[in-house]
């Protein structure tokens, strides 16, 4: 037997296929609140929304980063800020030497250019 004591239904009262139905029905019901509460059904992000991504975040690197580092240098040298503006230059171009390098596919991960 399937569910005999099911709350809220008579067993004497539903045929069987009426009682399986109703059990299948429920069942799809709570796959579908689990498969929303645990983000199943959430779009994944296209390559385009992926490469904007990586773009930005090669962009925002190097700034930050050669920032980061050309101020280090000049807290440690005491330049007067010579060595801030070289790391802050120096990021900016390794920057966008990545994005060039990934636009045109020669990183590993980079868009593929279709030669037919």
């Amino acid at each position: 037997m399937v569910a005999e004591n099911e709350p809220g239904q008579d067993a004497s009262k539903l045929p069987e296929d009426a009682r399986i139905d109703s059990l299948e029905e429920r069942l799809r019901r709570a796959q579908a609140k689990e498969a929303e509460r645990t983000g199943a059904n959430r779009k994944k992000p296209d390559k385009n929304e992926a490469a904007g991504s990586r773009v930005l975040s090669y962009l925002l690197g190097g700034l930050f980063g050669g920032t980061l580092v050309g101020y280090a240098m000049d807290r440690i040298f005491d330049t007067g800020g010579l060595l801030l503006i070289v790391g802050l230059v120096l990021g900016i171009v390794g920057g966008f030497w990545s994005i060039v390098k990934f636009s045109s596919g020669t990183m590993s991960g980079g868009s593929e250019r279709d030669e037919s």
